[in-house]
């Protein structure tokens, strides 16, 4: 917000994770699993939500909110019809998280700059999976959430590491000018 930009932040990527954390939650509270092993999924989605909204602010698209609002909450609800829709977006979930972190490395490595990215943020995210792989393997040992978990933590570890790498050029680039 202080840069009033979103460069080096992914669209594509933000869309993803919100569509890939909207599904992980829905799946944990449509099987009753204990609200610590998800409780911060609602936020996430919130911190997601409002990114979005500044990211469409600052690309000087805010109308559009409207569409992925109703997109979102749509699929949302259309996710609970019937059991085996929430299964197969399950099924999807850690594919389309994965796709997430891809879409936002891509966006590092084709500008070469890690822009407004957070390590730190990431980090961070990295952290919460490698907790979440702990609470599962001892809550619900839920193997599809398991593997999903671990999938992330490799793949925000990954984000997190060009993230640094693509500070530390680009400070001594701007050094070197």
């Amino acid at each position: 917000m202080r840069a009033k930009s979103s460069t080096g932040v992914s669209l594509n990527s933000l869309l993803l994770e919100l569509i890939g954390f909207i599904v992980f939650v829905t799946y944990q509270m449509y099987y009753d699993y204990p609200p610590p092993t998800y409780l911060e999924y609602p936020i996430l989605i919130a911190q997601d939500v409002i990114l979005l909204l500044l990211i469409l602010y600052y690309n000087g698209s805010l109308q559009q909110s409207v569409i992925y609002t109703l997109v979102l909450v749509g699929g949302w609800r259309l996710l609970t019809v019937e059991k085996w829709i929430i299964d197969l977006a399950m099924s999807l979930c850690t594919f389309i998280s994965a796709a997430s972190k891809f879409a936002q490395l891509q966006c590092l490595w084709k500008s070469k700059d890690a822009g407004q990215v957070s390590a730190l943020t990431w980090a961070m995210a990295t952290y919460t999976c490698i907790a979440r792989i702990y609470t599962t393997a001892v809550t619900t040992r839920d193997m599809q959430v398991l593997v999903r978990f671990i999938a992330m933590t490799l793949l925000n570890l990954w984000v997190v590491l060009t993230v640094l790498y693509y500070q530390k050029h680009s400070g001594n680039s701007k050094k070197e000018d």
